[in-house]
């Protein structure tokens, strides 16, 4: 079986042993490193592997992250594992992986070669590698060999690259089923969206459904992958780590895009007390390298925030403002592990054109328009693309008053409703930072506290925004 370790950036790149003060003088605490196994550590210290899982509760033994703390059972000797030397003698540099990067395109670089980057940082298959990984390269020659004249800028693209199935812009539906196909098909939608409720313990077999589903019908698919905030328990570093396995099982099972959690900046869907952006950069990137180990093709997107400045521009026990939740994302190192970044937008006041006059209070905060959010989040990420996992406006045409909480929209149209959809396509194509937009939504019916149905762009059978989203694309 592959051995995979999870890459978290805020690490040390050596590993650390330190006294235990809560464990027994015998045992020792051993900070994982990156190439590091269960095996290797278990040699380094004269531990049983069988022992090592037992005593920090290791569910499945291939599966540890760099930067776990693990306890190390037994009378070991008090010493640190040092670094593995480089083979031919020196002291290895260090590298991260960027996009487009080889082994072998990295070996030359060195002036090194692919089996000694290999050996030296525990890699048995040297096709495998993640952006943002740490390299040890062997030779010490203190950085790469130039591969291009002295004094040349390096280029940068003007459009961040898209990952894997989003090398253009694409357009898809929040569906709730699959009965207005041919409505979709007319406003030129490849993908839907679905969100998928993970219960703790189940199989990468309940996404199955879903996935065949929408590629019988021709449509790639999003999976929203979510789980229960409760489930967490007293060890979140586990629950990642059984959450990135069901990931990686969804994209071997065909999973197109999946997004990596929802809203993870509110407690209704992370746990109370640990919303903050770096804890979720951790679940980020256990499953970014999951699900790239398991199937390259998937697009990995970073969960969306809640779009919010309920908590003052601040962090709290009960969420965060998704500016500064995004910030703690990026500061984490969460540009490493995602192709593309999560962003929502449900509004039902304004055109996608207007940057200033919205009626309500707090005009001028950047969730209420969607040119500052696109703003906002290009900055905060600015070599990642956009994907909006939803983008949707809202209006209660044909189903009544609105309650009282989005009584906001209550004098936008219908029309109105189909003429912004079709403007924010064309501005997010236009603008070439967005590179999926998912409108929120096709078909809800529900129209109550939560008024889903005011959303949905299909009424009555009838789909005023598909023609105004198909003038919109190419």
């Amino acid at each position: 079986m592959r051995r995979f370790v999870f890459v978290c950036l805020l690490i040390a790149l050596l590993g650390i042993v330190v006294p235990a003060a809560a464990q027994t003088e015998q045992e020792q605490v051993y900070t994982v490193q990156y190439g590091d196994t269960l095996y290797r550590i278990s040699l380094r210290f004269g531990v049983s592997v069988t022992a090592i899982a037992q005593r920090n509760n290791i569910a499945n033994i291939n599966l540890i992250y760099a930067g776990q703390r693990l306890v190390i059972p037994g009378g070991g000797g008090t010493t640190p594992p040092q670094p593995t030397s480089a083979p031919g003698g020196g002291t290895p540099s260090v590298y991260i992986v960027v996009r487009g990067d080889t082994l072998g395109r990295i070996a030359q670089r060195f002036g090194t070669t692919v089996s000694a980057i290999a050996q030296l940082n525990g890699i048995a298959n040297v096709n495998l590698i993640f952006v943002g990984q740490r390299l040890q390269i062997p030779g010490g020659s203190g950085g790469p060999v130039p591969t291009q004249a002295p004094g040349q800028p390096t280029a940068v693209p003007t459009v961040p690259g898209g990952g894997a199935g989003l090398t253009s812009f694409v357009l898809g539906g929040h569906i709730q089923s699959y009965a207005f196909v041919d409505q979709m098909r007319s406003a030129k939608m490849t993908w839907v969206k679905q969100q998928l409720r993970w219960n703790r313990g189940d199989p990468p077999s309940v996404a199955a459904g879903a996935i065949q589903a929408a590629h019988d019908r021709g449509f790639k698919i999003l999976l929203s992958v979510v789980g229960y905030p409760e489930q967490f328990g007293g060890n979140p570093q586990q629950y990642y780590q059984e959450f990135a396995s069901f990931l990686a099982g969804t994209a071997q099972l065909g999973a197109d895009g999946i997004e990596v959690w929802n809203e993870p900046n509110i407690d209704r869907e992370w746990p109370n007390g640990q919303v903050n952006g770096a804890n979720y950069t951790q679940m980020l990137a256990a499953a970014y390298n999951a699900i790239k180990s398991a199937n390259g093709n998937t697009v990995v997107i970073s969960g969306a925030p809640s779009p919010t400045g309920f908590w003052g521009g601040q962090c709290q026990a009960a969420g965060c403002d998704d500016n500064i939740f995004i910030s703690q994302m990026r500061n984490a190192g969460a540009a490493n592990y995602m192709d593309c970044v999560g962003i929502h937008y449900n509004e039902g006041i304004l055109p996608p054109t207007a940057r200033s006059g919205d009626p309500r209070g707090n005009s001028g905060h950047y969730t209420r328009y969607y040119g500052t959010m696109v703003d906002l989040y290009a900055g905060t990420f600015p070599s990642k693309p956009l994907c909006f996992t939803e983008l949707g406006y809202l209006s209660p045409e044909g189903f009544g008053p609105l309650p009282g909480g989005f009584a906001w929209a209550a004098d936008t149209s219908a029309q109105e409703q189909a003429q912004w959809l079709g403007d924010a396509v064309r501005l997010s194509r236009q603008g070439g930072r967005v590179r999926m937009l998912i409108v929120w939504n096709v078909d809800f019916t529900a129209y109550g506290e939560d008024p889903q149905a005011g959303y949905a762009i299909v009424r009555n059978g009838q789909c005023l925004a598909c023609a105004t989203l198909a003038a919109a694309m190419p």
